[in-house]
């Protein structure tokens, strides 16, 4: 027994060990193995005995050397971004993307398909995925053996229990087994989660969350929704709804929401509520390119403007309630209804929060918009199954090849 134990205690350390220095390789590189070892706080014989393993894994390589101060050159570490490749995927209200990228998250294909409002059933959206996923393999030469995961953004809460389960209101879904739906069509591995959080971990990992411990990412498109930071984790809640800001109430006894309640902050600044509020007809065949007409009439109609200056409010009373409740770092606005409206709107849904605000949190937080566009649901998603390559809970792409082979 006592064997046993160390064997796995000795195990369970060099697991921790290749853990820290992954993680820490992957967001500050190239590295020497001294910058390593001053900065994981592992002893140079161990983060050379990591390393080791990982150049014969493949996993990390070498990427040329700089000069010591007096002694030999240091050599430079890096991940192998050819190691093995992610893909994202974005299930949005407008469209489902599908976004395959290798290990330094350079974009290697994607794939685009349209959502019809009336075309959100579980069938419809399990077979764009399936059929983004063979776009996007066949457009990048990958194969699927090469593959260390897929991760999928949906809109909703996401159950992660024995079955994977998704509970999407607004797209008429209960409890739908999105995992067991799509295995049908792939085996590659699935991580599923909710949109706004993949959006946040993007936003956090690479974007304008980077450095943050404290931040909320609200992600605006049809609907609202947003990924709170805490201590520079996702905050989830006791069954993972957390984060739901779209459906707190702005008003009593105000608009209907999708949701079946009233009043919501969704009812107001989400993208097909805004229009609805506008209630005239807009050039173009989408959401996105209505809205973009709408925030283009201001300049010249007087409803147009008093319906953008309506969103300003709403949107900066609800983030005022972010501040008051969270007291974050930054408030970061993302999503493509969110861009395009802050690029408009971004000082008067500042000075909207400043009014509705407490003054001492609102004064230590910036409010500021997703530096990663509107792709960053899809980037967020593919990030899941490098975190588990990072934690060591993913199978290496060359045991994959091996075992395919």
């Amino acid at each position: 027994m006592m064997a046993e134990r160390r064997r796995g205690t000795v195990r369970d350390l060099r697991r921790d060990n290749r853990s820290v220095l992954l993680w820490s390789l992957y967001f500050d590189q190239p590295r020497s193995r001294q910058d390593l070892s001053r900065t994981t706080g592992l002893s140079p014989a161990s983060v050379s005995n990591v390393v080791r393993d990982l150049i014969d894994e493949g996993i990390v390589i070498e990427a040329g050397s700089v000069d010591s101060d007096g002694g030999r050159p240091r050599v430079l570490l890096r991940i192998n971004p050819d190691h093995g490749y992610v893909v994202g995927v974005d299930v949005g209200e407008t469209r489902v993307r599908v976004e395959l990228f290798d290990l330094a998250m350079t974009e290697r294909a994607k794939a685009d398909y349209p959502l019809d409002p009336r075309e959100r059933g579980v069938d419809v959206v399990v077979d764009r995925i399936l059929a983004g996923l063979a776009a996007v393999l066949a457009g990048s030469g990958v194969g699927s053996s090469a593959v260390l995961g897929v991760g999928v953004g949906v809109p909703g809460v996401v159950e992660q229990g024995p079955e994977v389960l998704v509970h999407g209101q607004t797209f008429g879904w209960d409890a739908v087994p999105l995992e067991r739906l799509l295995r049908a069509g792939t085996d590659l591995p699935l991580h599923i989660d909710n949109g706004a959080k993949t959006m946040g971990q993007a936003e956090l990992w690479f974007g304008a969350g980077r450095g943050a411990q404290h931040a909320v990412v609200g992600l605006i498109g049809s609907g609202v929704g947003a990924s709170i930071i805490t201590r520079g984790s996702t905050h989830r809640g006791s069954t993972s709804s957390a984060g739901e800001w779209g459906h707190t109430t702005v008003m009593v006894g105000g608009r209907s929401c999708r949701c079946g309640s009233s009043g919501c902050l969704e009812a107001y600044v989400g993208a097909e509520a805004i229009l609805d509020r506008y209630g005239r007809a807009l050039p173009g065949d989408d959401q996105e390119s209505a809205l973009a007409a709408l925030i283009e009439a201001a300049a010249t109609s007087a409803a147009a403007a008093e319906v953008l200056d309506q969103t300003a409010l709403y949107l900066g009373a609800g983030i005022a309630d972010l501040i008051n409740l969270f007291n974050p770092e930054r408030i970061i606005l993302g999503g493509w209804a969110g861009l395009l409206l802050g690029e408009k709107l971004l000082p008067a849904i500042r000075e909207a929060a400043r009014r509705h605000a407490l003054r001492h949190p609102f004064a230590e937080t910036s409010i500021e918009l997703c530096r990663l566009g509107p792709d960053a649901v899809a980037l967020g998603a593919a990030t899941l199954p490098v975190e588990h390559l990072l934690n060591g809970t993913a199978a290496s792409a060359t045991r994959q090849n091996r075992s395919a082979g």
